[in-house]
Order: C-alpha cells, then sequence, then structure tokens
C-alpha cells in the first residue's frame, strides 16, 4: 500500500505513523500536514519535520495539562510520543548524534505523562535481568486474577508502539506486559545492550516477574512478538515452557534467510560474508546509496546488532535461526503471514512447516487493507483475528 510517498520505505513508515490513530497516538490531518513538508528519501527532513509536529503537538499537551484538561492532555501526549519516535526513526546510521538521546528521551517523556494524565491504569516496572533491568510496563486488566499477555516489539519498536496491544488485551480481559529487550527502546539507546539470539534468556526475565504477582495466572501466560518479535518470540517459546501460548506476527524461521543469494548454500553465504568483508562491505553500501530501505536497514541493524560494518551484521544475523529448534516448541503457536510481506518474505511459511506443536496459520490481504508487513495500516482488524485466536487457544 503506497501512502502519500512514492518511496516503498517512506510509504510505509508514513503508513506506520498513520496507523496508529486507531489507539489515538496519531491524526491524520497531523500525519498528512508532516508529510506534505518532506521531502522525498530525504533522512534529514524527515526528522526536522516530524520533529517540527512533535514539538507544537506536545506543547499543545503542556498547555491542556496546566489547565486541568487532562483527557486532551493525554491525547495529545501520546500523539507526540509517537511522532517523535517517528522523528529519530532514520538517525541511527550516527550513533553518536545526540538527536538520538534527545528525541528518544522526550518521546519517552510524553508517553509516560500521556498514560498519567489519562488515567490509564498501569504500572511502570524495572524486570531483573542479567545485573540490570529492562523497563516494562503492567496494565492490569478489570477482572482480578486472570491470563497475561506478554506484548514485545522487534528490529525498531519501542514501548509505546505497544500500547495498542496492551488496550486491545485488557479490554478482552487479559492483563497486559510491555517491555523493551536487548537492540531494543531504552535497552540500546541508554543501557548500550544490542540484540542477543538465544532471546529466551530475556523471555525467562520476563515470566519470573509475571509469577510473582498474585493477580497473573501463571498457567495462562501467552507471548505475542511483532515483526522481528517473529523470530524472538518462537525461539523463547522452544525453551521458555512456561508459556501457555505464542503468537508470531509476522512469522520468522532464519533471519537471514531473505538476505540469501539464491545461487549459494547457507554455508557458502556465511564464509563470503566471514572471508571476504570488505568485498561484502563495498556491495551492501552501494545497495544503501540506491536504496532508502537498505540504507535504514543497514544503519539500524549496525545499531541494535552492536555491528560496526554491513558484513558484521550481517554474520551476527546467521546466528538467528530456527530451523534446529522449531520443532522444540510445545505450546500453541500462531503464525502470522501478510500478502505482501516485503521484510521477511516466505519466512512465515517456513516457519509454520518446521513446527510440530498445535500450530494455526492466519493470512492477512491487500484487499482487506491489512497485507503490509504486521498489517500496519488496519492495527483494529489485526488485534481481532490474533486475541480471538488467543482467547480460544488459551480458555
Amino acid at each position: 500500500m503506497r501512502v502519500k510517498f512514492n518511496d516503498p520505505d517512506f510509504s510505509f513508515q508514513f503508513l506506520r505513523v498513520l496507523g496508529s490513530a486507531a489507539s489515538r497516538q496519531a491524526d491524520a490531518g497531523e500525519c498528512f500536514a508532516t508529510a506534505d513538508r518532506i521531502v522525498e528519501g530525504d533522512f534529514e527532513s524527515w526528522t526536522k519535520e516530524w520533529t517540527r509536529t512533535a514539538d507544537r503537538v506536545a506543547a499543545g499537551a503542556l498547555k491542556s495539562a496546566e489547565s486541568q484538561h487532562n483527557i486532551s492532555a493525554a491525547d495529545a501526549y501520546l500523539r507526540a510520543a509517537n511522532y517523535y519516535r517517528a522523528a529519530e526513526f532514520y538517525l541511527h546510521g550516527n550513533p553518536t548524534d545526540p538527536r538520538i538521546q534527545e528525541l528518544s528521551g522526550r518521546g519517552a517523556q510524553c508517553f509516560r505523562e500521556g498514560l498519567r494524565t489519562g488515567g490509564t491504569t498501569h504500572q511502570w516496572l524495572e524486570i531483573p535481568y542479567e545485573g540490570t533491568t529492562l523497563p516494562g510496563i503492567f496494565y492490569p486488566a478489570s477482572s482480578g486474577r486472570g491470563p497475561v499477555l506478554i506484548a514485545q516489539t522487534g528490529f525498531d519498536g519501542t514501548i509505546d508502539g505497544l500500547f495498542p496491544w496492551a488496550q486491545a488485551a485488557t479490554r478482552r480481559g487479559w492483563h497486559c506486559l510491555t517491555f523493551e529487550g536487548p537492540g531494543q527502546g531504552r535497552v540500546i539507546r541508554k543501557q548500550g545492550l544490542p540484540f542477543r539470539p538465544d532471546w529466551e534468556h530475556v523471555i525467562s526475565a520476563v515470566v519470573n516477574h509475571l509469577v510473582t504477582r498474585s493477580e497473573v495466572d501463571e498457567k495462562r501466560i501467552a507471548l505475542l512478538g511483532v515483526s522481528f518479535g517473529g523470530y524472538l518470540a518462537p525461539r523463547a517459546a522452544a525453551f521458555e515452557k512456561r508459556l501457555a501460548a505464542c503468537i508470531a506476527n509476522g512469522g520468522v524461521l532464519d533471519f537471514s534467510g531473505p538476505r540469501m543469494p539464491k545461487d549459494k548454500t547457507r554455508e557458502e553465504y556465511a564464509s563470503l560474508i566471514r572471508s571476504h568483508p570488505d568485498q561484502v562491505n563495498a556491495k551492501m553500501r552501494k545497495m544503501a546509496e540506491q536504496s532508502v530501505g537498505a540504507r535504514w536497514a543497514q544503519e539500524n541493524g549496525q545499531y541494535t546488532f552492536g555491528a560496526s560494518s554491513p558484513a558484521e551484521w550481517l554474520s551476527k544475523l546467521l546466528d538467528y535461526d530456527l530451523t534446529q529448534v522449531a520443532g522444540q516448541i510445545t505450546c500453541p503457536v500462531l503464525v502470522v503471514d501478510v500478502e505482501n510481506e516485503n521484510n521477511f518474505p516466505g519466512e512465515a511459511r517456513k516457519l509454520y512447516e518446521a513446527l510440530i506443536c498445535p500450530k494455526t496459520w492466519l493470512y492477512f490481504t491487500e484487499e482487506e487493507g491489512a497485507g503490509d508487513h504486521c498489517q500496519t495500516g488496519s492495527p483494529a482488524l489485526a488485534q481481532q483475528r490474533i486475541l480471538d485466536w488467543l482467547q480460544e487457544a488459551v480458555a
């Protein structure tokens, strides 16, 4: 689905912001007015104009808050948080750019204020994790003791982007815990912890916290992974047996799969990356010069995986492969795919076929308006179908 921009990456990221209107985290008019000012394919222009909009909306939120118009303040703070996230999105080519910390910090503060002034019932957490902590938010449902959905993001998301899943889950009687792990949000920006392939250590820390809470039914803990979370969540489920269900939206068997040349085996591909890094770097950098999406993926990949070059990043990705462990998953799994999956094409089907546990296939189409990666333009439809499955799978 192309929206406003001809460049597919700018179009998708714009759709991502626009789709957040369903959870009151964006306003269509503000989004289109911002897009009108952005120069196609220009990262600096993108950052400048989303920052301009975010600053204006945040100022309006503060004005409403000072006049005790808390609902108006909350709505504006949530929109500003989303716009700050968008503004910071393309900055990771230079990890020392001060705007990374500045804009992500403003966004995080706006999100906190949005939850607080809006009266959303929630509890901020610092989840113990290997000598440090991971930021989390526990959103209780109104039903007392009950099931809980752990919702996690992927390659480039932040905790505020999981708010729609928390809203959808609690409305259905599920508690929800959202968090940021290594490679994500605050944990990479402030703590400097990159992604790790053995994600079960991350999820086990989250589950360890949940089972101490009296309102949580420890027999009904489910895990949702969005985008790259569609690799991370199944990986965790292969080892963390306290999970009652797992959702991979969308599913990923092998993170390197879409990047692998069709004329090479996995072993040949790995050898090329590790034996000829200069050649690989030159090719990758040329691709980045020709494609907004390739440039962003490389820059964000190096930033979030702790890699100093494109070749080192590709080498690290080789460790993100579920081929040998997918068969160890025993809980029910929902594998989600879309018609126009351009990030991990074909990976959801490969994951589904590798599973031997109870499994369900869910497919979204372009005709429904949900054919883009993670149903970005149709979050309400995605929540309807995915959470209906969850409620039936975990009775």
